[in-house]
Protein backbone atom coordinates (compact mmCIF):
# COMPACT_ATOMS: atom_id res chain seq x y z
CA UNK A 1 0.00 0.00 0.00
CA UNK A 2 1.35 3.43 -0.98
CA UNK A 3 1.91 5.99 1.71
CA UNK A 4 0.16 9.34 1.52
CA UNK A 5 2.29 12.44 0.96
CA UNK A 6 0.61 14.64 3.57
CA UNK A 7 2.45 17.73 2.35
CA UNK A 8 0.43 17.61 -0.89
CA UNK A 9 -2.95 17.35 0.84
CA UNK A 10 -4.99 20.48 1.62
CA UNK A 11 -7.38 21.29 4.44
CA UNK A 12 -11.11 21.04 3.77
CA UNK A 13 -12.88 24.39 4.41
CA UNK A 14 -15.43 23.90 7.15
CA UNK A 15 -17.47 25.68 9.81
CA UNK A 16 -17.99 24.73 13.43
CA UNK A 17 -20.85 25.93 15.60
CA UNK A 18 -20.92 26.30 19.38
CA UNK A 19 -24.66 26.47 20.08
CA UNK A 20 -25.58 27.93 23.47
CA UNK A 21 -29.00 27.70 25.05
CA UNK A 22 -30.49 30.45 27.23
CA UNK A 23 -28.68 28.98 30.26
CA UNK A 24 -25.34 29.12 28.46
CA UNK A 25 -25.03 25.34 28.07
CA UNK A 26 -23.39 23.97 24.92
CA UNK A 27 -25.16 21.66 22.47
CA UNK A 28 -23.35 18.39 21.83
CA UNK A 29 -24.26 15.54 19.52
CA UNK A 30 -22.93 12.01 19.77
CA UNK A 31 -21.65 10.94 16.37
CA UNK A 32 -23.81 8.23 14.87
CA UNK A 33 -20.69 6.43 13.62
CA UNK A 34 -19.27 6.09 17.16
CA UNK A 35 -18.10 2.50 16.73
CA UNK A 36 -15.44 1.06 19.00
CA UNK A 37 -11.84 0.64 17.77
CA UNK A 38 -12.03 3.49 15.29
CA UNK A 39 -8.72 4.83 13.98
CA UNK A 40 -9.65 8.29 15.28
CA UNK A 41 -8.92 7.14 18.83
CA UNK A 42 -10.88 6.66 22.02
CA UNK A 43 -13.53 9.00 23.31
CA UNK A 44 -17.23 9.13 23.79
CA UNK A 45 -17.65 10.72 20.34
CA UNK A 46 -19.51 13.89 21.26
CA UNK A 47 -18.97 16.99 19.18
CA UNK A 48 -20.43 20.34 18.29
CA UNK A 49 -22.07 20.69 14.86
CA UNK A 50 -19.69 21.24 11.95
CA UNK A 51 -19.64 20.82 8.21
CA UNK A 52 -18.14 21.81 4.89
CA UNK A 53 -18.40 25.19 3.23
CA UNK A 54 -19.74 25.01 -0.31
CA UNK A 55 -17.73 26.73 -3.06
CA UNK A 56 -18.46 30.47 -2.92
CA UNK A 57 -20.54 30.16 0.25
CA UNK A 58 -20.16 32.70 3.04
CA UNK A 59 -18.94 30.96 6.25
CA UNK A 60 -21.74 32.47 8.38
CA UNK A 61 -24.34 31.23 5.88
CA UNK A 62 -22.65 27.81 5.89
CA UNK A 63 -22.86 27.76 9.70
CA UNK A 64 -26.62 28.36 9.62
CA UNK A 65 -27.09 25.78 6.85
CA UNK A 66 -25.00 23.10 8.58
CA UNK A 67 -26.73 23.72 11.91
CA UNK A 68 -30.12 23.25 10.26
CA UNK A 69 -29.02 20.14 8.33
CA UNK A 70 -27.48 18.40 11.35
CA UNK A 71 -29.77 19.47 14.19
CA UNK A 72 -32.95 20.94 12.74
CA UNK A 73 -32.22 24.18 14.61
CA UNK A 74 -33.61 27.23 12.79
CA UNK A 75 -33.95 29.59 15.74
CA UNK A 76 -30.36 30.65 16.31
CA UNK A 77 -28.43 33.89 16.03
CA UNK A 78 -24.68 34.37 15.69
CA UNK A 79 -23.30 36.00 18.84
CA UNK A 80 -19.59 35.44 18.29
CA UNK A 81 -16.96 34.41 15.76
CA UNK A 82 -13.52 32.98 16.49
CA UNK A 83 -10.92 35.37 15.02
CA UNK A 84 -8.81 32.60 13.44
CA UNK A 85 -9.31 29.65 11.16
CA UNK A 86 -8.47 26.53 13.19
CA UNK A 87 -6.92 23.42 11.60
CA UNK A 88 -6.82 19.80 12.60
CA UNK A 89 -5.23 16.82 10.89
CA UNK A 90 -6.96 13.51 10.49
CA UNK A 91 -5.21 10.48 11.99
CA UNK A 92 -2.73 8.98 9.50
CA UNK A 93 -5.01 5.95 9.05
CA UNK A 94 -7.65 8.22 7.49
CA UNK A 95 -5.47 10.54 5.41
CA UNK A 96 -5.86 9.75 1.77
CA UNK A 97 -9.16 7.92 2.45
CA UNK A 98 -11.75 10.23 4.04
CA UNK A 99 -13.34 12.90 1.79
CA UNK A 100 -12.16 11.10 -1.32
CA UNK A 101 -8.54 11.26 -0.18
CA UNK A 102 -8.22 14.95 -1.07
CA UNK A 103 -7.70 16.43 2.39
CA UNK A 104 -5.38 16.04 5.36
CA UNK A 105 -7.95 17.46 7.76
CA UNK A 106 -10.13 20.52 8.09
CA UNK A 107 -9.65 24.24 8.45
CA UNK A 108 -12.58 25.55 10.44
CA UNK A 109 -14.20 28.92 11.03
CA UNK A 110 -16.04 28.71 14.35
CA UNK A 111 -19.16 30.62 15.33
CA UNK A 112 -21.05 30.89 18.61
CA UNK A 113 -24.82 30.92 18.20
CA UNK A 114 -27.55 31.55 20.75
CA UNK A 115 -30.37 29.01 20.46
CA UNK A 116 -33.59 31.01 20.68
CA UNK A 117 -36.07 28.17 20.24
CA UNK A 118 -37.44 25.35 22.33
CA UNK A 119 -35.75 21.94 22.61
CA UNK A 120 -38.67 20.43 20.66
CA UNK A 121 -37.25 22.19 17.56
CA UNK A 122 -34.16 19.95 17.62
CA UNK A 123 -34.30 17.07 15.15
CA UNK A 124 -31.16 14.96 14.75
CA UNK A 125 -32.86 12.65 12.22
CA UNK A 126 -33.83 15.00 9.39
CA UNK A 127 -35.55 13.29 6.47
CA UNK A 128 -33.45 15.07 3.82
CA UNK A 129 -29.92 14.78 5.25
CA UNK A 130 -27.51 12.08 6.39
CA UNK A 131 -27.87 11.46 10.13
CA UNK A 132 -24.78 12.80 11.91
CA UNK A 133 -25.81 12.21 15.52
CA UNK A 134 -27.67 9.45 17.35
CA UNK A 135 -28.11 11.38 20.60
CA UNK A 136 -27.81 14.98 21.81
CA UNK A 137 -27.52 16.85 25.09
CA UNK A 138 -26.73 20.21 26.66
CA UNK A 139 -23.35 20.26 28.42
CA UNK A 140 -21.33 22.51 30.66
CA UNK A 141 -18.22 24.14 29.23
CA UNK A 142 -16.11 22.15 31.73
CA UNK A 143 -17.44 18.81 30.38
CA UNK A 144 -16.43 19.34 26.78
CA UNK A 145 -12.80 18.24 26.77
CA UNK A 146 -13.59 14.91 28.42
CA UNK A 147 -16.07 14.03 25.68
CA UNK A 148 -14.37 14.87 22.37
CA UNK A 149 -12.32 12.76 20.00
CA UNK A 150 -8.61 13.25 20.80
CA UNK A 151 -7.52 14.48 17.35
CA UNK A 152 -10.01 17.38 17.59
CA UNK A 153 -9.07 18.29 21.17
CA UNK A 154 -6.64 21.09 20.33
CA UNK A 155 -9.20 22.84 18.11
CA UNK A 156 -11.80 22.52 20.88
CA UNK A 157 -9.37 24.05 23.38
CA UNK A 158 -8.92 27.03 21.07
CA UNK A 159 -12.68 27.34 20.49
CA UNK A 160 -13.25 27.37 24.24
CA UNK A 161 -10.48 29.92 24.76
CA UNK A 162 -12.00 32.24 22.13
CA UNK A 163 -15.74 31.64 22.45
CA UNK A 164 -16.05 29.78 25.76
CA UNK A 165 -16.57 32.94 27.84
CA UNK A 166 -20.02 33.17 26.17
CA UNK A 167 -20.93 29.83 27.76
CA UNK A 168 -21.96 29.31 31.38
CA UNK A 169 -20.29 26.79 33.60
CA UNK A 170 -23.15 26.16 36.02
Amino acid sequence: MATVDVSKLKYRPCVGIMVLNRDGLIWLGRRSDNKRNKPEGPGTWWQMPQGGIDKGEDPAAAAHRELLEETGIRSAAIIGEHPEWLNYDLPMELMGKKWGGRYRGQTQKWFAMRFLGDDSEINIAPPDHEIEFDEWRWAKRSELMDLVVPFKAEVYRKVLAGLGPLAADV
